[in-house]
């Protein structure tokens, strides 16, 4: 019996596709439309990211390929690619990206959320979680505590297991307790801010959670990086009309205002304590800030914050995402005295996304100009000075931008 090449193909096809368990073609991935091989930006020690290219693994029943459109460089990568103060390296970085999907295992058919997929939707990674660790088991809904918290950009290169981070031409979502969103509606740069605006919104609840969010709410943000300014865009959104930045860098307190602050701080011009803590009673009918959002890193910083809240206020303390070091307050004067009502902030969870995709949209109407914080893009081969753009602060939000 003669065969001609379609069915032979066809064949081929079937027979590869039994032998890998694959729900999609397993013959070679140029057959289907999708490259040979991909390329990341692993880093490999301290200061040294290096692109490499590995063939395109196969994509099994119940994972995700994605072409990578672009990934913000967080604070985070920017801390591991110092020093690997996780013990991560050699690793891919790269947790604020999205991209396109190129091609679906046959038990993929909808996002977390429940949305459906289908190969060409745009998407967003989130949290991977164990499943099995004490929170996960009793408190489901804080999957941001997960004793065993994943991240696509934070897992450890392994054999045959490349396409880990979003600083790649390519991410593979192979993971057990592994959410993702479908973001059909989000431009490229509202994507990649995504991530970040999540960690904002997930302060914000933990803020509203104290009920002092309210319309008449003088709040205050102290430190203007982007996760500060995303803090004042989230407020704003959220209908919070009085909002207070202090920070060092002018250009930065400027965008604050463009985001919807009315009163900035430079602490370089009220050097102070004493002079800043007057200029918050100045605006807040002599009081203090109603509640503050402290999102630097800085140890001095944390320890100021208190003195800029009134009496029954509020504080979400969301700036330590890495141990930068301890302070020291008195808490009788800093809480007791003050009845402050304090609330910590980690991450986020996944319930988290479509709150944050509302708000993104909310923003776009509001005409919020969030996406010009992203003032820096660069290649996959230029991921070395991207972080040290983002360390020399030369900017605001530094991101790769696939080719």
């Amino acid at each position: 019996m003669e065969l001609n090449a379609s069915q032979v193909e066809s064949i081929v096809r079937d027979v590869l596709s039994q032998m890998t368990g694959n729900g999609i073609a397993s013959a070679p991935a140029a057959a289907a439309g999708i490259p040979k091989t991909a390329k990341v930006a692993m880093l490999v020690s301290p200061k040294q990211i290096e692109v490499q290219e590995y063939p395109m693994p196969a994509v099994g029943d119940n994972d995700i390929l994605v072409r990578v459109e672009g990934c913000g460089v967080c604070g985070t990568d920017v801390h591991e690619w110092k020093g690997d103060p996780f013990g991560l390296a050699p690793v891919v970085l790269g947790h604020e990206g999205t991209g396109e999907i190129l091609a679906l295992g046959k038990n993929v058919t909808c996002d977390t959320a429940g949305k459906p997929l289908k190969v060409g939707d745009k998407i967003v990674t989130s949290v991977i979680s164990c499943g099995e660790c004490g929170i996960c088991r009793m408190h489901p809904a804080n999957t941001n505590l997960c004793d065993k918290q994943g991240i696509f950009g934070l897992i450890p290169d392994s054999e045959g297991k490349h396409l880990n981070g979003w600083f790649a031409t390519h991410l593979l979502i192979s993971a057990k307790g592994a959410t993702y969103f479908q973001v059909n509606d989000l431009d490229v740069q509202e994507r990649m801010l995504l991530e970040l605006a999540t960690v904002c919104v997930h302060a914000y609840n933990r803020a509203s959670s104290t009920g002092l969010m309210k319309f008449n709410t003088h709040a205050l943000v102290q430190g203007c990086g982007p996760v500060g300014l995303m803090q004042i865009a989230v407020l704003r959104a959220a209908g919070i009309n009085h909002i207070i930045a202090v920070d060092g860098n002018q250009k930065r307190l400027d965008m604050a205002k463009r985001l919807g602050c009315k009163t900035t701080i430079n602490f370089h011009e009220a050097k102070t304590l004493d002079e800043r803590v007057q200029l918050v009673k100045n605006v807040t009918d002599g009081l203090g800030a109603d509640f503050a959002f402290q999102c630097t890193g800085a140890p001095p910083a944390a320890a100021d914050v208190y003195s800029y809240i009134r009496r029954g206020g509020g504080l979400c303390e969301m700036g330590f995402f890495v141990n930068n070091g301890e302070f020291s307050i008195n808490p009788h004067f800093a809480m007791c005295n003050k009845e402050i009502n304090l609330v910590g902030s980690w991450d986020y969870s996944a319930e988290d996304y479509p709150t944050t995709i509302a708000f993104l949209l909310q923003a776009r109407e509001m005409n919020i100009p969030i996406k010009d914080l992203i003032t820096h893009s660069f290649p996959l081969d230029q991921m070395n000075k991207a972080m040290e753009v983002n360390i020399a602060q030369e900017g605001i939000k530094v991101c790769y931008l696939a080719d």
